[in-house]
């Protein structure tokens, strides 16, 4: 009965991500599958730490937060939860060995969401890094799969590759972020004047994350490397409407990219993998 409950966790883990992004979710399904279940467990796992600082505001999201911390270290250290989203993520980390420091980074960036709403250039800096590249290196840890030089050559790339994630979220959810929580993560931009020359500055930041990444994703194992290609072609595709939007427009809507878009994306991305032209 105890697999049973490892495998209710684990999907726990899969429905939370298919339903909170199934850009994330498509992707995954495109990775090897023995690779498809640690991952999922870690998406659901930060989805519901972001969930916490980002929706929980008729609730105390400082004790939540402190308690969803302690619990996620309680299951390192027994090798189990009840909470399954815990359960599944212990799970993960464990077996691949993911440094603990990388989980202490991600709950940093949580805990500055619940009252740090400007940042300068380092604090900004340091927040990506743990609400983003840290989330790259754990997965990483799970393709390299206990190859620690490997994981090593590949760091700065995953770590590209979830900050160019990250900081097109930001674009993305300008409106969300500025009017809803209050947040400016872009250090020294003011968007209630937000020129078309902030707005060039922080993509020509963001096309520097994506080259060094792309390059990465031609070194990965090829169990992981379609599945990594296609959500970086979603996110690039994403930047790239951006783009050519002006800055007052990303004040009042926020961008997406429609689902028969992301099939084409997969088409395309599936001619060039078998045509060996990634």
């Amino acid at each position: 009965m105890m697999q049973l409950f490892h495998e209710v966790s684990s999907d726990c883990s899969k429905l939370t991500t298919e339903r909170y992004s199934t850009s994330f979710s498509s992707a995954i399904r495109l990775l090897n599958k023995n690779l498809r279940t640690p991952i999922y467990h870690i998406y659901g796992f930060v989805r519901f730490a972001d969930e916490i600082v980002d929706t929980f505001h008729d609730f105390d999201k400082e004790e939540l937060l402190r308690e969803f911390k302690k619990e996620t270290y309680d299951a390192f250290n027994r090798g189990i939860s009840l909470n399954p989203i815990l359960n599944s993520f212990q799970q993960v980390v464990n077996k691949y060995n993911i440094d603990h420091h990388l989980v202490d980074a991600f709950f940093k960036s949580m805990e500055s969401d619940l009252n740090k709403y400007n940042y300068d250039t380092e604090g900004y800096k340091e927040y990506i890094y743990g609400s983003a590249e840290v989330v790259g290196l754990m997965c990483l840890f799970v393709f390299c799969d206990g190859n620690k030089e490997m994981y090593l050559k590949l760091k700065p790339y995953a770590m590209a590759l979830g900050s160019a994630f990250q900081k097109v979220n930001f674009l993305r959810d300008i409106k969300a972020d500025s009017e809803n929580l209050k947040r400016v993560y872009f250090p020294g931009v003011d968007f209630k004047n937000f020129t078309s020359e902030m707005k060039a500055s922080i993509e020509k930041d963001i096309e520097a994350d994506f080259k060094i990444a792309y390059e990465g994703i031609l070194l990965l194992p090829e169990n992981s490397r379609f599945g990594v290609y296609v959500a970086y072609k979603y996110y690039l595709s994403l930047f790239k409407k951006i783009k050519i939007i002006q800055a007052a427009t990303l004040l009042n809507e926020r961008i997406r990219i429609p689902n028969y878009s992301k099939a084409l994306i997969i088409m395309r991305a599936g001619l060039r993998s078998r045509l060996n032209i990634l």
